[in-house]
C-alpha cells in the first residue's frame, strides 16, 4: 500500500513540473518568449521611431539618411554635392550676378561669371550656372552654351559678401570664320533654380550657328575669378 501512494505521488509531482516547463516555452516556433524584433507581419523588422519610419513623432529624414554639413568653410567649397545641408542653397532672389572682364589668350575670350551672395545668411551653390545670351526684349541670340567636361563640381559655401566663379570661355569667332551676333545681355540662372540674373554683356561678338567658336561654361568654384 505504501509503494502504490510512493508511485502516484511520483507521478503527480513530475506532472506539474511538465506544465510548469510548458507554461516558460512561447507560442513562436523553437523560441523564448520576448527574443528577437517585432515584425511588422512581413517577417522585417518594425521601423525604428525617428529612423525613416514616417510616423509622427519621427525626429529623421523619411529616406533614412541622416544630413551631413559641409567641411568647407565660408567662402570655400571642396565637398560633394551630398553634402550640402538641405535648405542652405542660395536662391537667386539672394544673389547678385556680374561678369568679369575679357582675358584673352591663345585665342579664347576668357570671361568670369560671378555669383554674390547678397543675403544675411550663409548658403550655398553647387554645379554649373545656367548661361543664355539674349537680346534687348529677352530672346536668345545663341546656343545654349556647352558645359566643360572633367572638372569637379563643388559644393560652394558662401558666407554674406562672398563670390563663387564659373569660367565662360570660347574660341575668338575671327579664327573660325563663322556667323556672329552680339548679345545685349546674359541671363545667369544660379544652379537649381529657375529665376534669371540679367547681366549687361559688354564683351565681343559671340558666334550663333552652334558649329563652332561655342562658349563652354565650367562647374562654380570659389572666388570672383580674379
Amino acid at each position: 500500500m505504501t509503494h502504490h501512494r510512493a508511485k502516484a505521488a511520483a507521478l503527480a509531482c513530475c506532472a506539474a513540473l511538465a506544465a510548469v516547463l510548458t507554461g516558460c516555452t512561447s507560442d513562436g516556433p523553437g523560441g523564448a518568449a520576448g527574443s528577437g524584433p517585432a515584425t511588422n507581419g512581413t517577417g522585417q523588422p518594425s521601423a525604428a521611431t525617428g529612423q525613416g519610419s514616417g510616423n509622427g513623432g519621427t525626429t529623421g529624414p523619411t529616406d533614412g539618411t541622416t544630413p551631413t554639413t559641409p567641411t568647407a568653410s565660408a567662402g570655400t567649397g571642396t565637398a560633394p554635392a551630398s553634402a550640402a545641408p538641405r535648405g542652405s542653397r542660395c536662391h537667386s532672389s539672394e544673389l547678385r550676378a556680374s561678369i568679369g572682364p575679357d582675358h584673352p589668350g591663345a585665342g579664347q575670350e576668357n570671361f568670369s561669371v560671378v555669383l554674390t551672395n547678397g543675403s544675411r545668411r550663409t548658403c550655398t551653390v553647387h554645379g554649373f550656372p545656367g548661361i543664355a545670351f539674349v537680346d534687348s526684349a529677352g530672346d536668345a541670340v545663341t546656343p545654349n552654351p556647352e558645359r566643360t567636361g572633367g572638372q569637379d563640381t563643388l559644393v560652394v559655401t558662401l558666407a554674406p559678401g562672398k563670390s563663387a566663379w564659373a569660367a565662360l570661355s570660347f574660341t575668338n569667332p575671327a579664327a573660325t570664320r563663322v556667323t556672329t551676333v552680339t548679345p545685349a545681355a546674359v541671363l545667369v540662372t544660379p544652379p537649381d533654380e529657375t529665376a534669371s540674373l540679367r547681366v549687361r554683356w559688354t564683351g565681343r561678338e559671340v558666334s550663333n550657328t552652334g558649329k563652332a567658336s561655342v562658349p563652354q561654361v565650367s562647374p562654380l568654384r570659389p572666388g570672383d575669378g580674379g
